[in-house]
């Protein structure tokens, strides 16, 4: 299973973000193509622990249940539902929005898994530094393949 912390798998993220353009349109879903990017963008936010967002009850009950679903080698469902708060809907830069998300992709990855948010996920709950690596990778490769990248 590919992993964030692995610099090759860093490396191949971030050449499909660098092959998206202001006109990349989504194979599936509701987002544009700068929405996705800051989506993915608060969801390094939560990795890292800048973000501390509260757990539901749904995934109080059943988020450890789903939790493989983040780091195992299914791919993750088309229109599977989000978190709420990083759900993104206002009109954003695009430059600006691929830039700060490469960013945090590599400060993410040079940080390694030690600085690895301990505070739990909002809906899967705890997840250690690995778990966190893979399910990273998987969320932006789901979504780099929304936009056909």
């Amino acid at each position: 299973m590919k992993n964030i912390f692995n610099p090759t798998d860093m490396t191949e993220i971030l050449n499909r973000i660098d092959r998206l353009s202001p006109l990349s349109q989504p194979l599936w879903g509701k987002m544009n193509v700068t929405q996705m990017l800051a989506h993915n963008s608060a969801f390094q936010d939560i990795a890292s622990g800048i973000t501390n967002l509260p757990r539901g009850w749904l995934g109080m009950v059943v988020g450890r249940f789903a939790r493989p679903v983040l780091y195992n080698e299914k791919p993750v469902p088309r229109n599977m539902s989000s978190i709420p708060e990083i759900l993104i809907a206002d009109p954003r830069d695009f430059e600006t929005e691929r830039e700060q998300l490469k960013e945090k992709i590599i400060s993410f990855q040079q940080n390694g898994p030690e600085k690895c948010t301990s505070h739990p996920h909002p809906f899967f709950g705890k997840l250690t530094p690995e778990q966190w690596g893979k399910g990273i990778y998987k969320h932006l490769d789901h979504h780099l393949k929304q936009f056909g990248v």
